[in-house]
């Protein structure tokens, strides 16, 4: 059915918003190509496509905070998703968040929200 994905526009690419399952909470914001969308499908976990180092991008490989998918979603255009997931290790964020959108416009300056979660410097350690 991934027919009604339109992976035509923009270099191949869907843009996929990721939510917590169970909070909703907005964790990430990531990108499909049709390959990471079947990986995705057959494994049950999520998949992406890493624009830097244009290859695909399991989430949580050297991690370890893989995202189990709940549902998948697609909006009217056909031209984005929307992953609601179990967040396994605790952040989402490469950053040691829980979400990767923990600063907020206040006034002039940009605050963090949000307490880290886990020690970046660990999240990427030789597995």
């Amino acid at each position: 059915m991934s027919d009604v994905i339109d992976f035509s526009k923009s270099d191949g690419l869907v843009p996929v918003v990721v939510q917590d399952d169970a909070t909703g909470a907005v964790l990430m914001l990531a990108y499909m190509n049709r390959a990471a969308y079947e990986r995705t499908i057959a494994t049950g976990y999520a998949c992406y496509w890493s624009r830097s180092r244009r290859a695909l991008w399991v989430k949580g490989e050297t991690s370890g905070n893989r995202q189990e998918v709940r549902s998948i979603d697609v909006d009217c255009d056909g031209d984005t998703l929307l992953l609601r997931i179990v967040q396994h290790g605790g952040a989402a964020c490469h950053e040691g968040y829980a979400s990767c959108f923990f600063r907020r416009r206040d006034g002039n300056a940009w605050r963090v929200t949000a307490e880290r979660v886990v020690d970046p410097a660990t999240l990427y350690a030789k597995r």
